[in-house]
């Protein structure tokens, strides 16, 4: 084992997610190209782009919901295209964007549904589960809304209850699909708060975000797809700058140091 690949191992040993020459096609239009993407263990990684770079495509693949034509996807060595469905659930989660659905569920009941790949097909629900996905909703800043049917809530609200339904799966590697999308600033920092305290518990979070300054206060590691590809990954302060982001977003942008943290905080326009 060389020196980068001992930097990238969490503290058990874990090597977290490694996606390699990932392709996928619409029809004729080419929507992935040959993508290679890692989130490391222990960090939160953001995947960044503009609107049709392929994001939310590329963590389809990675869930396995939607199969790529080409390329590799390993978690801790392992191939999770190849692994065993309810395998695969044990190991990651999936937080889609927009996620809502019109049956008649509570919230509670909706948020177990990520305790299905831990007990066996023709188990109901135990206390134990209850007591995970009621831990889920207060981690997620939704516990109030335990008993309020899921088709009643906000946008923000659902955002927030599938994100608590993601944390009682319990996974090693968490995907996000614009998990602040219809929250307010609160919100999403708490939101950020929460994805940080997982890195720090050893998980793999690989998020799609839309905000470049959230996503440089809050990621340690950033890719950037432009059309795509990959054009750009790395530290935020080494792949948050002019000379990328300008060229893939199409607009003037200039980088400042935050008065309080330092992290890069980015302005655009004339």
């Amino acid at each position: 084992m060389d020196a980068a690949d001992a930097a990238t191992l969490g503290a058990d040993g874990s090597r977290g997610l490694d996606a390699a020459r990932v392709s996928w096609s619409a029809g004729s239009r080419l929507i992935l190209d040959g993508v290679d993407v890692t989130a490391p263990p222990g960090a939160v990684s953001g995947l960044l782009g503009p609107n049709g770079s392929g994001k939310s495509t590329l963590l389809r693949a990675i869930a396995a919901t939607q199969v790529p034509d080409a390329g590799e996807i390993r978690f801790d060595g392992e191939d999770l295209l190849g692994m065993p469905r309810r395998r695969r659930a044990r190991r990651l989660a999936l937080v889609e964007q927009d996620a809502s659905t019109d049956l008649p569920i509570s919230v509670l009941d909706a948020v177990l549904l990520g305790r299905i790949p831990h007990r066996s097909l023709l188990a109901g629900d135990t206390e134990a589960d209850r007591a995970v996905a009621r831990e889920a909703l207060a981690r997620a800043g939704v516990e109030d809304l335990a008993d309020r049917s899921l088709a009643t809530l906000s946008g923000g609200e659902r955002q927030r209850v599938h994100m608590a339904r993601a944390l009682a799966q319990d996974p090693a590697l968490l995907l996000l699909d614009e998990p602040t999308n219809h929250l307010d600033i609160a919100a999403q920092l708490a939101a950020m708060t929460v994805l940080r305290k997982l890195a720090a518990d050893g998980v793999s979070v690989l998020a799609a975000l839309h905000d470049l300054n959230l996503a440089a206060a809050a990621c340690d590691h950033v890719v950037v797809l432009a059309e795509g590809r990959v054009v750009a990954a790395g530290g935020v302060r080494d792949v948050l700058v002019p000379a990328v982001v300008e060229p893939v977003y199409g607009v003037r942008c200039d980088v400042l140091p935050h008065p309080r943290t330092g992290r890069p905080v980015l302005v655009f326009g004339d």
